[in-house]
This record gives structure tokens, C-alpha cells and sequence, in this order.
């Protein structure tokens, strides 16, 4: 099996080389380049062909949000994670609706960064619990029982059910038993929506309902 290329950004030289020498040390990760910002890594994304990027949220000239969103369109096979300080839902949001792969504070643990790096590679979104906790914390928030939102008429009257129970921050056990249906039904309808609405994830799925 191939190693998981990775590429960091991140406007502080000092990071990168902490991140470098923590991550070359890994079996299956090798970190194929390096960028101080957003413009940098665009630069420099054909070049080196990321799997993963670990991108910094508040960098000069291009910030970590506008980069993962010209990430998500110019080069969608790479995997963007957000490493950073700053857990201010400006951020937060911004990124995962630009596309994010996840979103992680810098004081996460190495084996935590690892682990959300080969998750993301595959595939899968990865929160740090705070950030997860805030998220699911806005979304049971936020008015989700009627509101129209876009691609809502491809969507049938019982996976519209399940969809504003995923955007409360519903579990698939906990919907399933609402509804009196199976947890496996739940994850077709799920699968099903994220097909129709062209997204990757139940977490964009929220977004959408919730106008993030």
C-alpha cells in the first residue's frame, strides 16, 4: 500500500518543521512539500501530489478557508484538514462548507493528528471533539424543522425527515427509533441524499440544511 502523501501549510516556519520531523517518522505518511500560504500551496499542489493537506486557518495573502475551497474545485482528490488555534466558527464553518476533510486544534495529540490524516486520506471527516461539540452544539441550534433549502425538491418526504435529524445532530440510533425504521434504512437514506445533493458527508449535509 502506498504512503499517504501530505503536504503542510502553514505560515510558521517553526510548525512545518515540528510537523515534518512528527510525521516522517510514521510508517505510511510521507510529507511531499511545504508552503507558508494559500498562494503557495496552489502553487505547488500539481507538483507534489498531495493525498491530505494540513492547512493552517489565518495565514497572509490566502487564508486557509479560501484555500481549501480552491482546493475543493481545482483539485478534489486532496483530503484538506484545518490544524490550527483558532476555533471561531467564522473558521470553523467556513472551511467545512469550502470542503473541509476536518478540522482540528493544534493542541491535539500526535497520535490524534496521525490517525485524523489516514482517516481523511480514506475519505472520512475528522473533528477534534471541541470543534465536533460546537459544531453539533450550533446545528440543535439552528431552526431546522421546515426551512427550504437548495436541491430540497430531489430529496423524498421521509429522507427530508431524516435529513433535518441528521442537521439537529441526530445519531442513526436515535433517528431510526424516532422514525420506527432500521438503522441500516437510515444509512441508505443518508447515502441516498448525499448522492442526490452532490455531497460528501453528513456533516456538508447540515450545512446545507442550516444554511452555513
Amino acid at each position: 500500500m502506498s504512503a499517504v502523501r501530505v503536504l503542510l501549510v502553514d505560515d510558521q516556519e517553526l510548525m512545518r518543521q515540528g510537523l515534518r520531523k512528527l510525521l516522517e517518522i510514521e510508517e505510511g505518511i510521507e510529507v511531499v512539500g511545504e508552503a507558508a500560504d494559500g498562494v503557495a500551496a496552489l502553487a505547488v499542489v500539481a507538483e507534489v501530489r498531495p493525498d491530505v493537506a494540513l492547512v493552517d486557518a489565518r495565514m497572509p495573502r490566502m487564508d486557509g478557508v479560501e484555500l481549501i475551497t480552491r482546493l475543493t474545485v481545482e483539485h478534489p482528490s486532496v483530503a484538506a484538514i484545518v490544524l490550527s488555534t483558532f476555533d471561531e466558527d467564522d473558521y470553523i464553518f467556513g472551511a467545512l462548507r469550502g470542503g473541509a476533510a476536518g478540522y482540528l486544534l493544534k493542541d491535539c495529540s500526535p497520535d490524534e493528528l496521525v490517525t485524523a490524516i489516514r482517516q481523511a486520506s480514506r475519505g472520512e471527516t475528522v473533528l477534534s471533539n471541541p470543534v465536533a461539540a460546537r459544531l453539533v452544539a450550533d446545528l440543535r441550534r439552528e431552526p431546522v424543522g421546515g426551512g427550504a433549502f437548495p436541491g430540497q425538491e430531489l430529496l423524498s418526504a421521509r429522507e427530508l425527515d431524516v435529513a433535518r435529524m441528521v442537521a439537529a445532530g441526530a445519531a442513526n440510533r436515535e433517528i431510526a427509533a424516532r422514525l420506527f425504521i432500521t438503522e441500516g434504512t437510515v444509512k441508505n437514506h443518508v447515502s441516498s441524499m448525499l448522492r442526490k445533493l452532490g455531497l460528501r458527508d453528513r456533516t456538508q449535509l447540515a450545512l446545507r440544511l442550516t444554511g452555513r
